[in-house]
């Protein structure tokens, strides 16, 4: 028997939980509030929901009643019963109960459907199921109502907004506690909190969706880029850039015209079509086909970090981790098929690099042909199995997931997971056949003839401004030294020690170092703990002494006191730490 077949490292048996759950809140609901509508009830990645057509406003207060009820419902130890009906049966049923839409979801099951429900004592659901056999299967104490949220019935704009409970359970109170703390903790490092508090970043009622980096924030951005600038020449880079704008047959010719237009802001020039590029792939192909190319020229490694633009619908929008414009770090690898296992070795070894300079542990995720696809199946056959093969051959791991690579190729996709153990997907090893075959891609082999190139499009970061929004989150704004928008505050105890605080700021810029002075005449524990706010990595305090002697008295922002230090020592010892990016 297997041991982890009943617990939560068991997928299914996670979702059968948490779905059953999900009918405890929805008879709780029924049982205090009768008149309350049910809609829909499913298991969800951090636990489950349940929308309601309620009279009046679900509260918090109305939460907690709504846990004792579930509390009490599990004590209780109800069987849960799967039955069926015939279709017509089954609809006189729920209009009996007076439940209209579980009515309209009957009426729009197939034919042929299955039609199943679960009885649990004084409550029926209409439901596919599965669930556990119980309601005392579920731990009472471990199940916490977290929100509730409006939510539009089947997700249509046109339809009645309904009111969404979310929860989540566990099989133990001390997972539930440890989870509500990861939770809280997320809330403090928020990145629109901590944007907003560290003068990073803003996005104005003006331009919804499209982010204001301010001077901070700009530091850190280009800090970035820098960064990325540097690792790519490194391993064989060269960087282009493509318009922001252009014509409607380039974008005809890539396909987004036809099926992703609805993403795009289009307009028009000269009385012609034209688009603001969703992203820099069909500028990428020109840029290759702008000369001729030989096999010798191949691989070809082209980085652009390009802006690019999506329409998202405005309730998606969500600080810069979702946003309509964003800095995509894109690059293309032009390449023989013989190439392509050392290529995406390459883009595994920088990959690896990127992440672990910001102590971001990743799992690799293999996604295979879809049902959908183009081009010949052995093509994609090969493809698939080069990329397994590089991985395995690296010593990584992988995961399948099944029938998910985009039409024109398979992927590789790295799920990044930060210092509070959540994912976020960003890199991206996607191959493609099928571009270099829309826009007649060339390269002269060895052979003397015309041959079609494999392309690779593959992303480190992602989008930048997402990626700083992850970092931030990841480090709670407490940046590491080389990232940190300001490495150094300089703060003087008294006026008499301004103008030494401005010279240790003026030798530690002219050594690269980003420093500022405050020089208010407020109290220097004040100043200290306002710089330990902005979570600035260095404080330097300076008086008379210090000013006679050439120190400065080092405190770091976690609160340690180093001592006093003779400033050219200072300034060694963090340029060390800034030319090393230690963490």
């Amino acid at each position: 028997m297997d041991e982890k077949k009943y617990t939560f490292e068991n997928p299914e048996f996670k979702d059968t939980y948490r779905h059953t759950t999900s009918h405890i809140l929805a008879q709780a609901v029924k049982r205090l509030y009768p008149e309350v509508k049910l809609a829909i009830g499913p298991a969800i990645a951090d636990g489950f929901y349940y929308d309601f057509d309620a009279p009046f406003a679900i509260t918090p207060e109305i939460l907690e009643k709504l846990e004792a009820e579930m509390r009490k419902i599990c004590k209780e130890k109800i069987k849960l019963e799967r039955f069926e009906l015939p279709r017509a049966e089954a609809i006189k049923f729920m209009e009996e109960r007076d439940e209209p839409y579980k009515v309209e979801l009957i009426n729009d099951l197939p034919e042929d459907a299955v039609i199943s429900f679960y009885r649990q004592g004084d409550f029926t659901d209409l439901c596919a199921g599965p669930h556990l056999d119980s309601t005392g299967r579920v731990k009472g104490n471990a199940i916490k109502l977290t929100s509730c949220t409006g939510a539009y019935w089947r997700g249509d704009s046109d339809r009645k907004m309904l009111q969404r409970i979310y929860g989540t359970c566990f099989m133990h109170k001390d997972e539930l506690d440890a989870y509500l703390q990861r939770i809280e903790e997320a809330k403090k490092r928020d990145h629109r909190k901590l944007g907003k508090e560290l003068g990073l970043f803003m996005i104005s009622e003006e331009g919804p969706g499209f982010p204001f980096f301010l001077p901070k924030g700009m530091v850190l951005k280009n800090t970035l880029i820098d960064y990325w600038r540097e690792v790519h020449k490194k391993y064989g880079y060269v960087e282009v850039s493509t318009p922001i704008i252009l014509n409607r047959h380039l974008w005809e010719t890539s396909g987004h015209w036809f099926h992703y237009k609805e993403n795009m802001y289009t307009t028009l020039i000269d009385d012609e079509d034209y688009a603001i590029k969703p992203m820099n792939c069909p500028g990428g192909m020109l840029v290759y086909k702008s000369e001729p190319h030989s096999y010798r020229d191949l691989p070809m490694r082209v980085g652009e970090l390009g802006i690019v633009h999506r329409h998202e619908l405005s309730g998606a929008l969500h600080g810069l981790f979702r946003v309509r414009c964003f800095t995509q770090d894109d690059a293309h690898i032009f390449m023989t098929w013989d190439q392509m296992k050392d290529e995406i070795k390459g883009v595994a070894k920088l990959f690896d690099e990127v992440y672990s300079l910001f102590g971001l542990s990743y799992e690799i995720e293999l996604s295979t042909m879809p049902e959908d696809h183009m081009g010949d199946e052995k093509d994609w056959a090969f493809a698939e199995r080069t990329l397994a093969e590089a991985v395995t051959e690296m010593g990584k791991s992988y995961i399948i997931n099944e029938g998910d690579g985009a039409f024109y190729g398979p992927k590789l996709d790295f799920h990044l997971q930060d210092s509070l153990g959540r994912t976020w997907q960003c890199g991206t090893i996607q191959l493609d056949m099928q571009l270099p075959e829309r826009f007649e891609l060339e390269y002269v082999g060895a052979d003397g003839e015309k041959h079609r190139p494999v392309m690779i499009h593959r992303v480190a970061f992602g989008s930048i401004e997402r990626f700083i929004g992850i970092i931030t989150e990841h480090f709670a704004g407490a940046f590491p030294t080389w990232l940190a928008p300001v490495q150094v505050r300089v703060m003087p105890i008294t006026d008499r020690a301004n103008d030494y605080a401005k010279s240790v700021e003026e030798k530690l810029t002219a050594a690269g170092i980003r420093a500022e002075s405050d020089l208010r005449n407020e109290k220097i524990g004040y100043k200290i703990r306002e710089a330990q706010g902005q979570k600035i990595p260095y404080m330097l305090i300076v008086g008379d002494k210090e000013a006679e002697n050439g120190t400065v008295s080092v405190r770091t922002r976690a609160g340690g006191d180093e001592g006093a230090m003779a400033l050219d020592d200072f300034a060694a010892k963090i340029g060390e730490e800034i030319k090393t990016r230690a963490k």
